[in-house]
Order: C-alpha cells, then sequence, then structure tokens
C-alpha cells in the first residue's frame, strides 16, 4: 500500500505558496499524462526533484488557500502513475499521497524522482532537462550525446561506509536540526534517510552524503580529507614562497552546512588583514559579498569527495583562489560552464537546497551570480581553470578597466603612479607590459616621470603636473 501522510495547516500552505524551481514543480489535477512525463524526465536528466499533482499553479489560481484539489481517491492519480511506470528506460521515481490533517479524503499526489545514470526520454522520443523552473527540451543530437556522457559521471557521495554505526547518524543534532529545518517534516529520521537513499536499505550503512551532510566531524570518519583550509599571503606575488605566509591559517572541519559558515567567517576576517590598492589609495580588501559566497559554496558541494584532499582557499594582497578537488564534471568546461549544468554531488546539492535559506538557493547561477556581482562592482571577471585533479577559481581586486583610464583615474587622487600600482589595479602580471603603457601614454602626452635624483622606483604624474 503506498504511504498516506497528513499534513497540518502550515505545511499545507507551505506546498499552496511553494515556487516552481530547479527541484520542485506542481500541477493540478487533470494533467495530461504527456506533460508529467515531460517534467519526470526532465528531473531525472537533470538532479532529480519533487512533483505536486493536485495543486494548481499559482498562474491558475492567485490566491494559495484555493490551489489544493485534494481527490476523494487515491485510484483517480493511477493514470499519473502508469504514464511514467510505462517509460523506458524507466525512471527512478517513488511516490506517496498527501491529505489534510484530520480529513480522510482529500488526496494529492508526491512525486519524488531521482537523478538517473541513463538518459530518459517521454513516450513521444523527446528529451527534457531541468534548467531553474523550466522543463527545457534537448532535439540536438549532439546535446543528447553530451547528455549521455555527463550521466556516466560517478560520485563517492552514494559510497557506503562501514566504520560508522547509522545509530550514532540518527541520533546526530545536526541531522535532527535539519528535519526540523525542513517545511514538511519526515516521521523518523530513519525514514528520511531511507528514502532519500543515504543509507543502504539492507545493511543500513551510512553514504558518504549522509556523513558529510549530518556527522559532527565527517574529517574523522570519511577515509578522505574532506575540509577546508583557510589561509593567507603578505604578498601578490604568482610564484610565492613560505617566508609571506602570514599566522593566518584555519583549517576548518564539520558537516559541510557548518563547513561553509565558519569558512566564510575566516575568509571576512583575512580580508580585514588584507590591504589592497585602489583608485583613491591603499585601504582594507573588500570583495562583493555574493560573488565570495557563491564561489565558496560551489567549490564545496560540487568538489569531489573520492579525492582524498581538502578544499583549498588563499587570500592573497590582490585576490583570493579557490582550490576544490575533482575536474569540472560532466560536459561542464572553464568556457562553457555560464550556460552549461551537471551536478556531480546532485544527492548533497539537492538535499541542502531544501531547507530555507539554504546556502546554495539560487541552484544552477552561483557562478553566474558570481560574474555578475564582480561585474557591477568594477572588478575584472572571475578566472576559472583546471589543474590537473583540481578547479581553482580566482576573484582579483582589478578593475575592469582599460589601463590607461585606470592610470589616469589613479593620478585624478593621487600624485603619481607606479608600475606596481598599475599591476594590482589591472591584474596585468608583466612589469614589462606596464611600462609599454607608459611609454605609449607618454608618446601621447598625457603623462610623465618624475626625475628624482638616486630613486630606484619610478614615478610617473599628469602631463601638466608641476615638478615639486
Amino acid at each position: 500500500m503506498s504511504q498516506i501522510i497528513p499534513l497540518n495547516p502550515s505545511e499545507v500552505q507551505y506546498l499552496c505558496e511553494k515556487e516552481e524551481s530547479q527541484f520542485f514543480d506542481k500541477k493540478a489535477f487533470g494533467i495530461e499524462a504527456k506533460k508529467i512525463q515531460k517534467l519526470a524526465v526532465a528531473f531525472a536528466n537533470s538532479d532529480g526533484g519533487e512533483i505536486i499533482v493536485g495543486i494548481k499553479d499559482d498562474s491558475d489560481e492567485p490566491i494559495a488557500n484555493k490551489r489544493w484539489q485534494g481527490r476523494d481517491s487515491t485510484e483517480e492519480y493511477n493514470s499519473i502513475i502508469k504514464a511514467l511506470v510505462e517509460l523506458e528506460p524507466s525512471i527512478p521515481f517513488r511516490f506517496s499521497f498527501h491529505t489534510k490533517q484530520g480529513e480522510v479524503r482529500n488526496y494529492i499526489l508526491k512525486i519524488d524522482v531521482d537523478k538517473g545514470t541513463d538518459v530518459y526520454y517521454t513516450a513521444d522520443k523527446k528529451v527534457y532537462v531541468r534548467h531553474g523552473a523550466q522543463s527545457m527540451p534537448y532535439t540536438s543530437p549532439i546535446k543528447i550525446l553530451e547528455l549521455s556522457h555527463a550521466k556516466g559521471v560517478t560520485s563517492a557521495e552514494d559510497l557506503f561506509v562501514s566504520n560508522y554505526p547509522t545509530d550514532e547518524l540518527l541520533k546526530s543534532p545536526y541531522l535532527l536540526d535539519f528535519l526540523e529545518k525542513l517545511p514538511i517534516r519526515s516521521a523518523k529520521p530513519i525514514d528520511f534517510l531511507l528514502q532519500e537513499n543515504l543509507i543502504n536499505k539492507e545493511s543500513l550503512n551510512p553514504t558518504f552524503a549522509s556523513i558529510l551532510l549530518f556527522a559532527e566531524n565527517p574529517s574523522q570518519i570519511l577515509p578522505k580529507q574532506c575540509a577546508i583550509k583557510v589561509v593567507r599571503y603578505d604578498s601578490t606575488d604568482e610564484d610565492i614562497s613560505r617566508e609571506f605566509l602570514t599566522e593566518d591559517k584555519f583549517s576548518i572541519e564539520g558537516n559541510l552546512l557548518n563547513q561553509i559558515q565558519q569558512a566564510k567567517e575566516k575568509i571576512d576576517y583575512c580580508l580585514n588583514q588584507t590591504r589592497v590598492t585602489t583608485l583613491n589609495g591603499d585601504t582594507t580588501a573588500k570583495y562583493p559579498y555574493n560573488a565570495i559566497w557563491e564561489i565558496l559554496v560551489n567549490a564545496v558541494i560540487h568538489r569531489d569527495y573520492s579525492i582524498s584532499d581538502n578544499t583549498l582557499i588563499t587570500i592573497y594582497n590582490d585576490r583570493i583562489t579557490f582550490k576544490s578537488p575533482g575536474k569540472l564534471p560532466g560536459i561542464v568546461t572553464p568556457t562553457n560552464i555560464l550556460d552549461e549544468r551537471c551536478s556531480r554531488n546532485s544527492k548533497i546539492v539537492r538535499l541542502i537546497n531544501k531547507i530555507p535559506n539554504s546556502p546554495n538557493q539560487d541552484l544552477g547561477e552561483g557562478i553566474n551570480t558570481a560574474f555578475h556581482e564582480m561585474k557591477v562592482s568594477g572588478f575584472i571577471e572571475p578566472n576559472i581553470e583546471e589543474k590537473g585533479n583540481y578547479v581553482i577559481v580566482t576573484l582579483k581586486h582589478a578593475l575592469d578597466l582599460e589601463p590607461e583610464e585606470v592610470i589616469l583615474k589613479y593620478l585624478s587622487h593621487n600624485p603619481s603612479i607606479t608600475n606596481k600600482k598599475v599591476r594590482d589595479l589591472t591584474g596585468i602580471q608583466e612589469s614589462e607590459k606596464v611600462s609599454s603603457i607608459f611609454a605609449k601614454m607618454r608618446e601621447k602626452g598625457l603623462i610623465k616621470r618624475e626625475e628624482k635624483e638616486g630613486q630606484q622606483t619610478n614615478y610617473w604624474t599628469n602631463a601638466d603636473t608641476e615638478a615639486a
């Protein structure tokens, strides 16, 4: 017999008001079979998700408490379930029914779709992929082939751990707190873990994902390093030596949600100790909050936990680097990362997204957000590269302006400028390139070199500046 779960008034209201997203969609009763197939296929080809049938869409019914369309019998949903069962290859899904607390016959259908290992098709042989709140068609054979390759990505999050008793996990305050935050609560922790495939149904051994999310200190349990390191160097050099390593060195352990929050606090602390060059002179380093946050979250939840290494965040005097273990997953590359989506750890991503104010609320848009935030703040865009088995994202405290404009703007606030100041402001690494820019600006009559007897550093001023 299928599960029937009564919901209290606040849970009913939550479902009726919940907006559609990467992981959630709701449809009125009477939805056509081909449309429910489209939704389920899109979720299975992406990171999984939930479908509610029996609650009207917001656009169809603006008043939330009128959206519930419970049916008198669960059998009224048989045609929907049949439409999903008949798909080939079979979609990984399970279903249950919800009803209002205290009411016997008022059923809606909940369908949980897991991310699958195949490419899935509707009955009319169409492929869909979830992008945000939309199910987008993949009509190009090349796109479908790329999706097939991306499906070959394996994740350590599904590996089982035999040296940590599930009883300990069930008592974890982090698991209980997580369940308490869920808008619709699972009756028991064991039911939640089984339903989400976070423990083996036979041995009850927990998965990497359950340990990373809910254990007090995964680093002590998992056979792989899985913490975050935050360090600060008092230098802007590319090839840096340990003599510039400061006392600001932090090792952050704990479950993933705590790691992310504590890492952000340590990054903020290090930035407060860091001086950077700006158009108005040297000051404390400030980067867009959301750019740092989104890159940090991505580095933790999308990393490869089969690699025994920690996520490394390094703060320099002109940049921050995030070094995350693992190559980019699936078809994602540094050049298409703003357009393509592929999650290595779909369970971790989806489960964290379930809680209110989750760190990955703008799912699939984190990197895009970081690029946007750096741009509107006047900085150059983030740099993303793969080096060996690592992805390195760099945020530079460098202005998104032509070097000549930077130099002239700086000189409008300051009496002179040096080669190093220009490199700090623009992100240009080669001093020879800056020297060439100075020479061209001098030829144009825009700047002049300030002559001082015995000086080793060349200072440049506006061409019309009177000599001291």
